[in-house]
């Protein structure tokens, strides 16, 4: 055999075998990719996004896509040429695997908790929302979650009400963590509750709850490094009342990063005109029940989703513009934006034109 053909088919029996020996060897890696992404304004898998009854509502036009990102399973074991193509590819990101299931947590604790924060997001749009419209929102401080194995756990329940902690009133879910806080681990700390079963009644019957309970728990020391916090095992969370009905259907998505949009879409619903003016406008965001939009993970991903949908502007949080800037696709304009007024000021310039006036995304921030 001549030396060139040997060569030559030695190079390729080496270049199957390292491939096949890729396909073999298991990566500690993850991949995300541009996920779908939904017009807060229209339908999805047959019925309105956003259902909202007892208030009159008014037509929309346009876009406002929420957006979100693809991610592997957390029992997906990645192998080195999949590892490689990712992180060739130009619209795909391969990350840790702990990056996104941190601890070991399974995909079925990711899926929870992430549905715990879609669900807590949708509230938090509902309260930025009338809030803007100066609609009055009645809340209330609850207990959200309760560790299990922690010194409250049985005495306390998700859905009470947290009324007042040693005799002081409460007004925010940081002022819980606070009171607990000044007593010493093993001390007794006294909580003043409407019950959850109680304040489900009140809610159905439309009356104010009035039965109070005093719950007494031994705190504990923390788990901390250095010197160790009373604690309960709660997590303190806000629960909100709204004069009419505000439903957002959409399943199968995770995660706090719709919240700025999903607040666009109710206000747009609820307001003569149109916020986009009919252009296709796409964005992400968490937000607060103040209208505060804070950053999210996967921007490059969602860029990316937005352009492919036909998206002319993104609307991205003011923390993640520096890395969105690097590598903008073609034909989307990212808008810097830091609270829902922002975002309310950029969609009117959008939809008088005045695009040169937008805050727009740089490398910088």
């Amino acid at each position: 055999m001549p030396r060139r053909t040997a060569t030559m088919l030695a190079s390729t029996l080496m270049l199957i075998a390292l491939l096949c020996a890729g396909v073999f060897i298991k990566v500690p890696y993850a991949e995300m990719s541009p996920g779908p992404t939904v017009n807060t304004l229209g339908d999805h898998g047959g019925e309105p996004v956003l259902q909202i009854s007892g208030r009159k509502t008014y037509p929309t036009s346009g876009h406002l896509n929420m957006t979100t990102v693809r991610v592997t399973s957390a029992d997906y074991k990645m192998n080195l040429v999949e590892a490689v193509y990712g992180w060739l590819a130009h619209d795909n990101k391969v990350v840790p695997h702990d990056t996104l299931y941190p601890d070991g947590k399974t995909e079925e604790q990711s899926t929870q908790e992430n549905a715990e924060e879609f669900s807590q997001s949708q509230e938090s749009a509902k309260v930025a929302a009338l809030k803007e419209l100066h609609v009055p929102v009645q809340s209330w401080v609850i207990v959200s979650t309760v560790v299990k194995d922690s010194p409250a756990e049985g005495k306390l329940h998700a859905g009470d009400v947290v009324k007042a902690v040693d005799g002081t009133a409460v007004k925010a879910p940081g002022d819980v963590a606070k009171l607990v806080t000044k007593h010493k681990p093993g001390e007794d700390v006294v909580f003043t509750v409407v019950p959850a079963k109680e304040q489900a009644a009140a809610e159905k019957a439309n009356r104010p709850a009035t039965k109070t309970e005093k719950v007494t728990i031994t705190t504990r020391a923390s788990d901390d490094e250095g010197e160790k916090r009373a604690i309960v095992g709660i997590a303190a969370g806000t629960d909100h009342t709204f004069p009419f009905t505000v439903d957002i259907k959409l399943a199968d998505v995770g995660g706090p990063s719709a919240g700025l949009m999903f607040a666009l879409g109710i206000y747009d619903k609820l307001t003569p005109g149109s916020l986009t003016g009919g252009t296709f406008v796409a964005g992400t965001g968490t937000i607060d029940d103040d209208g505060k939009v804070g950053p999210i993970g996967g921007i490059e991903m969602k860029t990316v989703g937005a352009r492919d949908k036909g998206a002319q502007y993104f609307l991205t949080p003011a923390d993640n513009c520096a890395a969105a800037a690097k590598d903008t696709p073609g034909g989307l304009t990212l808008v810097k934006v830091k609270t829902i007024d922002d975002a309310l000021g950029a969609l009117k310039d959008i939809r008088e034109g005045r695009t040169s006036d937008l805050p727009k995304c740089t490398t910088k921030g």
